[in-house]
């Protein structure tokens, strides 16, 4: 279960803001959840209507001072790019007006195998080719010794990039980043392609016209695959892109949009994240990033066809090897719930495919609510890459795990990893150490809601309302609501137990709402149930009739003490874990047999998910924690089985009466108790 948090605003706040930006209370709410007090702050993050001069970014005129002369001296320019959907569409950008200015130019995007940016073997293979000049895109202000190196083989490099700055910048003719310490550009947080764009404006004197009507499109694809903030100059590119996306002549997008079931309709924020760029990243997972790049340069429809529909399969078999992990993994959880219960969760196996764990780390992240880290052994080496949130930083927790490591990095988010043969359990231990010791109580996984939502308020012209803010990605996400209260009159099951379907009475209205990605059995709550949910809103339309769109983010029974809930899992898992707690806690968390047998008996033969058994408890005498140790209790001798991947407990059917006393888990707990009482 996730931490909620619902943001508070002035409601008079609210009304200023629907005066002066003439939208509905709903936006206005939204903005002020957000934080704006002023209608000129919303200005300034969501209304920008121009890019600023590309000239004031650090080092650009010496950019272009250089690459022009190159191009009038025909000297031979490579664009180097990156394998992700950023640097491919960077790439794209500035190779594409390269080849139509006359330069001597080609590209090279490395492969996922050959790792992230310049590389002393790629500079080697661009020596042999003939390239004098190298100019990097979404990569190379961390490049120290490759930029170096270019320079010993008597070749120059100009870096594009929009990563951050470490202590000393690369030699380099020009250093174009708007991250630049010594940068004083108006806006910063572009990705590559934004700033390989921004350089296309300043070749072409400073104008953005040119630059935006050929790659705005791939400059707002960039954005919101690369995940930057989606306020300021963002906000523009990607406005103005999607305009251009959705009245596209491209081929390549054409024939991309159309693999993505996306050709007859509104491309917004959400079909770049979910259905284009998956495919563009998919060539650098599962393929090559060269085959993504050689579709938006082919100028041939059947050949954009091809490509497309390569990307497509590409992306197939890459949520097929997702799933195949994250079964293995699901499974052996199933079997062993210990890892589950460490602050971290450490995981290890062999053969998955490197090009997805880290996907399958964030996936487990979100599932679970604690950090992932994921590992696979191939060819004897142990690579691992690592999700958090919160205050829990991966990159001190590697740094605390250094010893066991042959090589990380990353940042708070995630991170990168290379584990020393045989020291996995030491990795484990190091990491959760590492946790322990500095996060006495682990960050939760949280989920905001920008407002409570009452039923009034689901109409089709209040949600109409919410487009003002379009388009939503990081720093501007798509506003969630609070539902409370809500009856659940049916539940229904959606592609074959795949998807839910519940139908809630709120306030004497019926609505239905969508739950994607789980079955019916993962819900903690039923039929009959009242409920609190925290949802986004949109239009439907059927037929011409428009309705409320109501999709699920979470849901749980109503009324749940979210803080004594976390509390006492979290004293739970700490007990399981032999982490000393508080004397006081070991007799509060004993079930009595009596208590242990109530639980027993509501567990139904098909099974039910845990927290919807605790609220059918009702019973004030069993907190969270004492409820936890029962059923681990009865897992331990085999009268349940719990399933931790979706939260399931059922019924074993036994042939004998077993002693619930001789439960580990209580056996310990008494000694505990005993030990208080002897002091």
């Amino acid at each position: 279960m996730k931490k909620w948090n619902l943001r508070k605003y002035d409601k008079n706040t609210v009304g200023e803001l629907q005066r002066a930006c003439g939208i509905s209370t709903l936006a206005a709410s939204v903005l002020a959840a957000k934080g704006y007090t002023s209608a000129e702050a919303v200005m300034n993050d969501l209304e920008v209507d121009e890019l600023s001069d590309p000239f004031l970014i650090r080092d650009m005129k010496i950019a272009v001072d250089t690459i022009n002369q190159a191009i009038d001296d025909g000297i031979c320019i490579c664009v180097y790019g990156d394998y992700d959907c950023d640097g491919i569409m960077a790439s794209a950008i500035l190779y594409s007006y390269l080849l139509e200015s006359g330069a001597e130019v080609s590209y090279y995007i490395p492969e996922r195998s050959e790792g992230y940016g310049l590389s002393k073997a790629a500079v080697d293979t661009l020596k042999g080719n003939g390239t004098e000049l190298i100019v990097t895109v979404d990569n190379g202000i961390s490049a120290i010794e490759e930029a170096e190196y270019i320079y010993s083989l008597g070749m120059r490099l100009i870096v594009t990039d929009h990563h951050r700055q470490g202590e000393k910048l690369p030699r380099a003719e020009a250093v174009v980043d708007p991250h630049r310490h010594d940068d004083v550009s108006p806006f910063k947080d572009f990705c590559g392609a934004a700033v390989a764009m921004k350089l296309v404006a300043a070749l072409d004197g400073g104008d953005y016209t040119t630059a935006l009507a050929q790659f705005g499109d791939l400059a707002a694809i960039a954005t919101v695959a690369d995940i930057v903030s989606l306020t300021g100059e963002n906000r523009f590119i990607v406005k103005y892109g999607l305009e251009l996306i959705n009245n596209t002549d491209r081929i390549a997008l054409i024939a991309l949009k159309e693999v993505c079931g996306l050709d007859d309709s509104q491309v917004d924020s959400r079909a770049i994240g979910f259905g284009l760029a998956p495919r563009i990243n998919a060539s650098g997972r599962f393929g090559s990033p060269k085959r993504a790049m050689e579709l938006f340069l082919c100028e041939d429809m059947e050949e954009a066809d091809v490509i497309a529909q390569e990307l497509d399969d590409l992306n197939n078999a890459r949520k097929a090897a997702e799933n195949i992990i994250i079964s293995d993994i699901l499974n052996a959880l199933d079997n062993d719930p210990s890892p589950l219960r460490d602050r971290v969760i450490c995981l290890f196996g062999k053969g998955w495919h490197h090009g997805v764990i880290g996907i399958v780390a964030a996936k487990l992240t979100e599932r679970f609510g604690k950090p992932c880290f994921i590992a696979s052994e191939e060819d004897g080496e142990i690579r691992g890459s690592a999700r958090s949130f919160g205050s829990f930083s991966v990159f001190d927790a590697l740094t605390a795990a250094a010893d066991s490591l042959e090589k990380f990095g990353g940042h708070p988010g995630a991170g990168g990893y290379t584990v020393k043969p045989g020291r996995e359990l030491d990795f484990r231990r190091l990491v959760n150490q590492y946790a322990m010791e500095n996060h006495k109580v682990m960050p939760c996984c949280t989920i905001t809601a920008d407002a409570s939502l009452s039923p009034q308020q689901l109409t089709v012209n209040d949600v109409r309302g919410l487009d003002v803010l379009e388009p939503f990605g990081e720093d501007n996400e798509k506003p969630l609501f609070l539902i409370e209260n809500a009856e659940i009159a049916d539940i229904f099951s959606l592609s074959g137990g795949i998807h839910t379907k519940i139908r809630i009475n709120l306030g004497g209205c019926i609505h239905d709402a969508l739950l994607f990605r789980k079955s019916p059995p993962e819900l903690n709550v039923a039929a009959g149930n009242c409920c609190d949910m925290i949802v986004s809103l949109g239009i439907n339309v059927y037929r011409e009739r428009e309705s409320v769109s109501i999709i699920v983010s979470d849901i749980r029974p109503h009324g749940i003490e979210q803080n004594k809930y976390f509390a006492a899992l979290n004293a739970f898992e700490a007990f399981t874990r032999g982490e000393e707690l508080p004397q006081r806690y070991y007799a509060s968390m004993l079930p009595s047999r009596d208590e242990a047998v109530k639980v027993y008996k509501l567990i139904p033969e098909d099974g039910i998910n845990t927290d919807t058994l605790f609220m059918r408890l009702n019973d004030a005498k069993i907190n969270f924690c004492r409820f936890s140790v029962a059923l681990e209790a009865m897992r331990q001798l085999g009268l349940v089985h719990i399933s931790p991947s979706g939260g399931i407990v059922t019924r074993v059917k036994v042939s004998r009466k077993a002693d619930l006393d001789s439960a580990p888990i209580l056996v310990e707990l008494r000694e505990k108790i005993g030990k208080g009482r002897s002091i």
